[in-house]
C-alpha cells in the first residue's frame, strides 16, 4: 500500500495515535530554532499540523506533505494560530523548489517514513541556503546496531505507514554538504533522537 493511502485511512485518527507521547519532543526541537525574525522556514511533511502550535509566529512557513487528507487538517489546524503559512501538496523527495530558498527545515517524522531517506535528505540540502540548519525528530538504528525486531518489523512496515531500519549517520553521509551540530539520544530509551544539522557556508 502507498504511503499516500495508508495516511488517508490514517488521518482521522493520526493525532490522537501520536500526539500525546511526541509532542513534548516537537516542542523541544523546535524551541532550538535560532533568530526566526522574517526567516522562510519549510516544515517539510508538516503532516496533520502537529508542529503547528509551537511555531514562532515571526516567520514565513511552507508546509508540505504528499497526502492531502493531512495537509487539510494541518491547514485546518493553522486558522488557530497567527502564522504566515502557506500549503503545498509535495512529495519530500521529490521537492517542488529552487535550490538555496529556505533558512530552516523542520522535519519531524519524515526520513523513516519515506521510502528512501537518502533522497529526502538530498532534497532537503539541496533547497537549504548555505548556512541554514535542518531539524530532525524521528527514529533511527544506531550504526552497527543489531535491532533484530526493528529490522524484522520492517519488512512489513516499510510497505504500510513507516520504516524501522533507518540509520541516521548512512543517511547523512550521502549529504556531503551536511554537518551535525547536535545528536540527542530521546524518546524510547534513544530510538527516536533530536538532532540539528547545518548546511556548509
Amino acid at each position: 500500500m502507498a504511503l499516500k493511502h495508508t495516511y488517508t485511512l490514517l488521518a482521522p485518527v493520526y493525532d490522537a495515535l501520536v500526539s500525546g507521547p511526541i509532542d513534548p519532543y516537537r516542542k523541544k526541537s523546535i524551541a532550538r530554532l535560532k533568530n526566526t525574525t522574517t526567516k522562510n522556514i519549510l516544515v517539510n511533511g508538516i503532516g496533520s499540523g502537529l508542529d503547528i502550535p509551537y511555531l514562532p509566529i515571526d516567520a514565513t512557513y511552507t508546509g508540505t506533505d504528499i497526502t492531502p487528507a493531512m495537509l487539510a487538517r494541518a491547514e485546518k489546524r493553522a486558522k488557530n494560530y497567527a502564522l504566515n503559512i502557506k500549503f503545498l501538496l509535495a512529495d519530500s523527495q521529490a521537492l517542488p523548489f529552487e535550490s538555496n530558498c529556505f533558512d530552516i527545515i523542520i522535519m519531524h517524522l519524515i526520513l523513516a517514513v519515506v521510502p528512501n531517506p537518502s533522497l529526502a535528505l538530498q532534497e532537503a540540502s539541496r533547497v537549504l541556503k548555505p548556512g541554514g540548519q535542518i531539524y530532525i525528530f524521528d527514529k533511527f538504528i544506531k550504526p552497527g546496531q543489531l535491532a533484530i525486531v526493528r529490522r524484522t518489523l520492517n519488512l512489513l512496515l516499510q510497505h504500510i505507514a513507516t520504516r524501522t531500519d533507518v540509520v541516521f549517520e548512512d543517511v547523512l553521509k550521502t549529504c556531503p554538504d551536511l554537518s551535525l551540530i547536535h545528536n540527542e539520544a530521546s524518546l524510547a530509551k534513544g530510538w527516536f533522537r533530536l538532532i540539528e544539522l547545518q548546511k556548509k557556508s
